[in-house]
C-alpha cells in the first residue's frame, strides 16, 4: 500500500542510500581526516614536538658544558693553582715561615678568593640561568604546538567534520531516502504504462498488419500469380525471344559488313599509297654471324660462327 511504502526506506532506497550516500559521507570524512587531521598531528609529532626537545636538549647541553667546564677546567686550575701555591708554600716555609704566609695569604686574596667568588657568584648562577631558560623555552615551545595543534583540530571539527555531519544526516540522507522513494514510485508507474503501452501497441500492430495484408499483400499477391505472371509469360515467348534473335541475326549481319568495309577501305588505301608512292623497298638481308638452318652452333662443334665462311 502507498502508506506502508511511504513509512520506512524500502530496499532500493537503503541500498542506493548505503552503497552511494554512505561511502560518499565517509569518503569525505576521511578526507577531511587526510588533509587536515592527519597533517596537523604530523605537524604536531614530526615538528614541534622534536623542536622543543631540541631546545631542551640544547638547553641541557648547555648546563652540562658549563658544568663540564667547571669540573674539566676551572676545578683542575684551581687544584693546580692550590698545589702550586702549596709547593709555594712549601718552598717558603723551607725559607722562611713569614716569607710563606704573607705569600700564601697574597694568593689566596688575588687567585683563590676571586677564582671561588667568580665560580659561586658568575659561572654557577648563569649556567643555571641557561639551563632554566632552556628549559622554559622548551616547556613553552610544547605548549604552544600543542595549543596551536588542538585549535586546528577543534577549528577543523567545528568548521568542517560537524557541518558535513549535520549537512549528510540533515540533508543528505533525508533527501536520497525521498529521491529514492519518488525514483521507485516513478519507476513502478513507468512500468505499468509502459506494459500498457506495449499490449496496445501490439494489439494495434496486429490489427494494422491483418488490414494491411487483407487490403493490399493479398490482392498484390493474387494479381502476380493470376495476371501478371501468365502475362509475363506470354511477352516473353511472343515478343522477347523473336526480338532477342533478330537483333542477334542484325548484329552479326552489321559485324560482317562493317568487317568487310574496313578490308575494303584498307586495301584501297593501300593502292592509293602504291599509285603515289610506287612499291615500296624490301628490307636488306642483315648478316648476322650466325648460323642458319640445320648449321647451328653446338658445344661439340669445332667450327664456331665467327670462323665460319
Amino acid at each position: 500500500m502507498p502508506g506502508a511504502r511511504s513509512a520506512g526506506p524500502s530496499g532500493p532506497a537503503r541500498r542506493s542510500t548505503r552503497s552511494v550516500l554512505l561511502p560518499a559521507g565517509r569518503g569525505l570524512g576521511r578526507l577531511g581526516t587526510v588533509l587536515v587531521v592527519v597533517p596537523a598531528l604530523w605537524c604536531h609529532r614530526c615538528l614541534l614536538t622534536p623542536a622543543g626537545h631540541a631546545v631542551a636538549w640544547l638547553a641541557r647541553g648547555v648546563g652540562a658544558g658549563l658544568a663540564r667546564v667547571h669540573a674539566c677546567v676551572l676545578r683542575p686550575i684551581g687544584q693546580a693553582v692550590a698545589w702550586l701555591l702549596t709547593g709555594i708554600g712549601a718552598v717558603l716555609a723551607a725559607m722562611g715561615i713569614g716569607v710563606y704566609t704573607a705569600v700564601a695569604r697574597l694568593a689566596r686574596c688575588l687567585l683563590v678568593l676571586p677564582a671561588h667568588w667568580l665560580y659561586d657568584r658568575v659561572l654557577a648562577p648563569v649556567g643555571r640561568a641557561v639551563a632554566r631558560c632552556g628549559r622554559g623555552l622548551g616547556w613553552l615551545l610544547g605548549v604552544f604546538g600543542t595549543g596551536v595543534a588542538m585549535a586546528l583540530y577543534w577549528a577543523l571539527r567545528v568548521l568542517i567534520v560537524l557541518p558535513a555531519l549535520a549537512l549528510w544526516r540533515r540533508v543528505l540522507a533525508p533527501v536520497g531516502r525521498f529521491l529514492a522513494v519518488v525514483t521507485r514510485e516513478v519507476g513502478d508507474a513507468l512500468g505499468h504504462a509502459w506494459r500498457i503501452a506495449g499490449r496496445i501497441s501490439r494489439a494495434v500492430g496486429r490489427v494494422l498488419g491483418t488490414l494491411f495484408r487483407w487490403i493490399f499483400v493479398e490482392p498484390l499477391r493474387w494479381v502476380y500469380r493470376t495476371v501478371l505472371t501468365p502475362v509475363g509469360h506470354l511477352v516473353r515467348g511472343a515478343v522477347l525471344r523473336p526480338a532477342a534473335e533478330g537483333a542477334r541475326v542484325v548484329g552479326r549481319a552489321v559485324r560482317e559488313a562493317l568487317t568487310s568495309a574496313r578490308d575494303t577501305v584498307r586495301q584501297a588505301r593501300a593502292d592509293f599509297r602504291r599509285i603515289l608512292f610506287g612499291e615500296p623497298r624490301q628490307p636488306a638481308a642483315v648478316d648476322r654471324r650466325e648460323p642458319q638452318g640445320p648449321a647451328t652452333r653446338t658445344l661439340g662443334s669445332s667450327t664456331t660462327a665467327l670462323t665460319k665462311d
